[in-house]
C-alpha cells in the first residue's frame, strides 16, 4: 500500500509550498493554550525585571547618556529600547529552537506534516510565525511597561511594534534553520551561548562607543546590535538615516533564514 509519504511530490514551488501554514500555526496555537502557556508568561516578565533592577535602580545614579542626537536622555529610557529588542529576540528564539527541538527530535511531527499536502516551506512558515507571536507578546508587554513608566519619548515609539515584529522573523526564521542540525540537549545550550555575549554586548546597558574600534566592529556585525539601534532611534525620537541599513539587515536576515530553513527541512525530510 502506497503511503502520502511514499508518492512522490510534484516539482516547483508547489514542492515547497501548498498554502496552507495557517495549518501549523493553528496546531501550535492549541498546544501553547493547553500546555505551554505559563513558561510563554514567564518569559513576559524577565526584561521588565531588568528595566525595574538596571534601568531604574541603578538609573538613579547615573545622570543621563546620549543619544544618537547628542541629546541627553534619562539612562532608564536608554536600556528600556535595548530590552524591548532583546525581548522580541529571546521569544522568538525560544519558540524557533526548543520547541523545533522538541518536535523534531522527539515529537516526530514535521515527519506527519510532511506525509500530508504541506511543503517544507509552510512548516517553515507556520513555526516562524508562531514563533513570531511569542516574539512580539513579549514585545508588546514590554512597550506597554514602557509607556506606563514615561520611558517612550516620541510619538515614533508606535513603530517600535513593527520593528519587533521584524527582529522577532529575523531570529525566528534563522533559530529554526540553525536548531535542525543540533542533535542533543547538551548542544543546545550552545544557543544559550551565543545569545548571552549578544545581550551583555550589543550597546544595551552602554553606548558601543566605550569599546576600541576593532570591538565596535564585532559588535555591529550582531543582528541584536541593529535591532537595539532601531528601537532605540524609534522610542526616543533619535532617527537618522542608520536606521535604514538597520531595516536592511533584518530583511536579508528574514530571506536567508526562509531560504535556509526551507532547504533544510526538505533535505532532512524529503529527500
Amino acid at each position: 500500500m502506497t503511503t502520502t509519504l511514499d508518492r512522490p511530490r510534484s516539482g516547483g514551488v508547489k514542492a515547497l509550498y501548498a498554502g496552507n501554514a495557517r495549518a501549523v500555526v493553528g496546531r501550535g496555537l492549541l498546544a501553547t493554550r493547553s500546555t505551554n502557556w505559563i513558561i510563554v508568561l514567564t518569559g513576559v516578565f524577565e526584561p521588565i525585571f531588568y528595566l525595574l533592577a538596571m534601568g531604574i535602580g541603578l538609573g538613579s545614579y547615573i545622570s543621563g547618556v546620549t543619544d544618537a542626537r547628542g541629546d541627553q536622555i534619562p539612562y532608564a529610557a536608554f536600556i528600556a529600547p535595548a530590552l524591548l529588542a532583546v525581548s522580541a529576540m529571546n521569544g522568538a528564539v525560544y519558540d524557533s529552537t526548543w520547541n523545533v527541538f522538541f518536535k523534531m527530535h522527539f515529537g516526530k511531527l514535521y515527519q506527519g506534516m510532511l506525509a500530508t499536502s504541506l511543503g517544507p516551506l509552510d512548516v517553515a512558515l507556520g513555526e516562524i510565525s508562531l514563533a513570531l507571536l511569542r516574539g512580539a507578546a513579549y514585545g508588546t508587554t514590554f512597550l506597554l511597561v514602557m509607556q506606563a513608566l514615561g520611558l517612550n519619548l516620541s510619538w515614533t515609539a508606535l513603530l517600535a511594534l513593527p520593528a519587533i515584529l521584524l527582529i522577532a522573523f529575523g531570529f525566528a526564521s534563522l533559530g529554526m534553520g540553525i536548531t535542525s542540525y543540533l542533535k542533543t540537549f547538551q548542544q543546545m545550550d550552545w544557543i544559550q551561548f551565543v545569545m548571552l555575549p549578544m545581550f551583555l554586548f550589543s550597546a544595551t546597558f552602554y553606548p558601543i562607543t566605550v569599546y576600541p574600534e576593532p570591538i565596535q566592529w564585532v559588535v555591529q556585525a550582531l543582528p541584536l546590535w541593529h535591532g537595539v539601534e532601531l528601537v532605540r532611534g524609534l522610542t526616543t525620537g533619535a532617527l537618522t538615516w542608520a536606521m535604514l541599513v538597520h531595516l536592511g539587515y533584518f530583511l536579508v536576515m528574514i530571506a536567508l533564514g526562509l531560504i535556509f530553513t526551507t532547504r533544510r527541512l526538505r533535505a532532512l525530510f524529503l529527500d
